[in-house]
Order: structure tokens, then sequence, then C-alpha cells
């Protein structure tokens, strides 16, 4: 029954990841225009946000995990290059996404040109990650306007963090126990 769990969470999450920009997607679209998605300073924040994805997707791939412990990472980052473009667009600056571009695209290049420089990218990520975020609770205080976020996107956030981390933890109880298991009987 555990493995059917573990697939289930695995699904559902994959599932989740991938209709939880719609809404954003669909709102900018609507409207036509940029102001119903992101500001600015939320581009940039949402920007570097991305590039965490990026450095996670690459890391994994680098040292080879399997592809269910981080099939949400290009299923999310496809959806975010797709709003990026799309808020570009309606704010009349789509030459930046040549910039954009070259810049993930060299990113993804360069993490890997040394092991260390993947490893140390990785370490950074966290912290990286959690410095956007808060500064995008900042800026939502600031402005008091959450913007397009909705509750619906908010639980769908946390459900994918939720099972992710359940499955992480089931994953590794398993590999101790495997481990531990085999360590015994030697």
């Amino acid at each position: 029954m555990a493995p059917t769990l573990l697939a289930l969470a695995h699904w559902s999450t994959w599932a989740v990841c991938a209709v939880i920009k719609l809404p954003q997607l669909a709102a900018v679209l609507a409207a036509g225009s940029a102001r119903a998605g992101l500001s600015l300073r939320a581009v940039t924040l949402f920007c570097v946000f991305l590039f965490s994805f990026l450095v996670f997707l690459r890391y994994q791939i680098y040292y080879g995990y399997p592809l269910q412990t981080y099939l949400e990472y290009p299923i999310i980052i496809a959806q975010d290059v797709i709003l990026l473009l799309f808020i570009l667009r309606f704010s009349g600056n789509m030459k930046r996404a040549l910039f954009y571009a070259v810049t993930f695209g060299g990113g993804w290049y360069m993490l890997t040109l040394r092991k260390w420089i993947i490893d140390l990218a990785m370490n950074l990520c966290t912290f990286i990650s959690a410095a956007s975020k808060l500064a995008q609770l900042r800026c939502l205080w600031q402005t008091k306007d959450s913007g397009q976020v909705s509750a619906l996107t908010w639980s769908m956030s946390a459900y994918t963090c939720a099972s992710k981390l359940w499955a992480t933890c089931c994953e590794a109880l398993t590999f101790l126990f495997l481990t531990l298991y085999l360590l015994m009987s030697l």
C-alpha cells in the first residue's frame, strides 16, 4: 500500500503543478495586460525564483536523481517561462525576453562547468528562494494587495509542498530501513 500512496503523491503533485499557474496565465491573457499579472518588482523576484528552480533542476539532472523526484520542476518552469513571456509582451518589453533567455541559458550551461559551481549554487538556492519569498511577502505587506494570488493558488502550492515533503520522508525512511536491514543481516 505504501508504494501506491507514494505513487499517488507523486502523480497528484505533478497534476497540481501542471495547472498551478493557469489562473495567473488566464488573468494576464483575459486582461491583455501585464497589470493583471505581476508588477515589474514582482517580475524581478519571479525571475530570481525561476532561476532557483533552474538550479535545482540542473542539480538533479547533473547527479542523476530519478525523474520522479523532480518532474514538477520542468512543468513549473515551462509555465513560468510562458507567464514571463506574456507579461513582457503585454508590458511592451519583449526585448527583455532575449536578455532573460541568454541569462537563463548561460546560467544553465555555467552551472556544470565545475562540480563545485553546481554544489555551491544548490547550497545558495535555498537561501535565494527564501529571500525572494520574503521579499514577495514584504511587497504584499507594503502594497496591501495580493494581486492575482488566490486562495486556490495558495492551497495548490501548499498541497504540492506537503506532498513532496511527505514523499521525500517516506523515501528516506524506506532507504534507512533497507540500509539497517542489510547491515543487520551481515
